[in-house]
């Protein structure tokens, strides 16, 4: 009887661990995993200011509503960009994991940039407690990612990882359990996109959409352009969009190579910001990340050929973590449900 009672409690008190991206939101519910996985979009109509779809279907929106309704991303380079949308997509997630009749409001751990302000700290919590949250802790992204690619942080020894996702790219070198050096650039896979389209539209006078570029990037994009066409021949996509001159759709093609120089110059900011971590890591520390080499997480993880560009740059062996999406929201999901553990690195309010 007793422990059907101390399940039902735990039922009722439930402990969720969110990603917050700037493209994809995740959710973890303690005891359970991921559960939630919806695109960070929020569609709201502009006479009465009242949220008209949130996650996936308000994504299907992107670009093709009417002039009443406004398809937007509430959060930009990593951080909340409008607050009053932030708090209903929150709020949106909460009600589909607990449910919108719920006796007791959940904790939530929310994972964050690193090197956030105070004010981008507090946004995130108050738009937390705001959404329904009894309790609100905050972690650093690289450490959830580091934790979610299973790397053992708490060891005296160093760990590099990468973590780049929709909005910003995190690199931080961590040792006890806790961040030694660390840099964010606001260069991750929102850019990347915004990168092929403006390359499309300057060399074929095309312009395409938010959702096109992505597709284009996920299917033919590569960090480095292929030095042997027999070998390596270029893969290729038909492309549609609006001719900038006429007016009229049209369609082109598009190869791999074309879009590997479209991506240059972002993929450059990314592995500068890496080597300014790596050139302001202690010595006995740089020691052990050549010997590990450097962990890459997230969703532009997942660009072909990322992790030999960036060995290229370093000359540090690089490895993609194993289910590199889902490892900041894992990482926080751990962290929440072992709170005693990484008591040092958490911010709670």
């Amino acid at each position: 009887m007793l422990i059907f009672f101390l399940e039902f409690l735990f039922m009722l008190f439930k402990r969720l661990g969110i990603d917050l991206g700037t493209a994809n939101s995740l959710v973890y519910l303690a005891g359970e995993g991921v559960v939630l996985n919806e695109p960070t979009v929020v569609a709201v109509s502009i006479e009465d200011n009242r949220v008209v779809a949130v996650g996936n279907e308000a994504r299907e929106m992107l670009g093709r509503t009417p002039g009443n309704i406004i398809a937007s991303r509430p959060l930009k380079d990593g951080v909340i960009a409008d607050y009053a949308l932030t708090e209903a997509m929150l709020r949106y997630f909460l009600d589909k994991v607990c449910g919108r009749t719920r006796f007791f409001k959940p904790e939530v751990m929310i994972c964050i940039p690193a090197g956030c302000t105070q004010v981008e700290k507090r946004a995130v919590m108050d738009a937390t407690l705001s959404a329904g949250a009894r309790t609100v802790y905050l972690i650093e992204e690289p450490l959830a990612a580091a934790i979610g690619a299973k790397i053992p942080i708490a060891q005296a020894s160093g760990n590099m990882i990468v973590d780049t996702g929709g909005g910003s790219s995190e690199a931080a070198v961590i040792s006890l359990g806790g961040v030694v050096v660390h840099n964010s650039v606001r260069v991750a896979g929102t850019k990347l996109d915004e990168a092929v389209a403006t390359y499309i539209k300057k060399k074929f006078n095309l312009i395409i959409g938010e959702r096109m570029a992505e597709d284009v990037k996920i299917q033919i994009g590569d960090a480095m352009p292929q030095k042997s066409a027999v070998k390596n021949p270029a893969r290729k996509m038909e492309v549609r969009g609006r001719d900038s001159l006429t007016g009229l759709p049209r369609m082109i093609e598009l190869t791999s190579e074309e879009v590997a120089s479209a991506l240059n110059n972002q993929l450059n900011s990314i592995i500068t910001g890496i080597k300014e971590v790596l050139e302001n890591t202690p010595p006995e520390l740089a020691s052990d990340i050549i010997d590990k080499g450097i962990v890459l997480s997230g969703g532009t993880a997942l660009l072909k050929n990322i992790d030999k560009l960036i060995m290229q740059a370093t000359g540090v062996a690089v490895h993609i973590a194993e289910d590199p999406l889902l490892c900041v929201v894992k990482g926080t999901g751990v962290a929440l449900e072992n709170i005693d553990l990484y008591k040092r690195t958490i911010s709670k309010r």
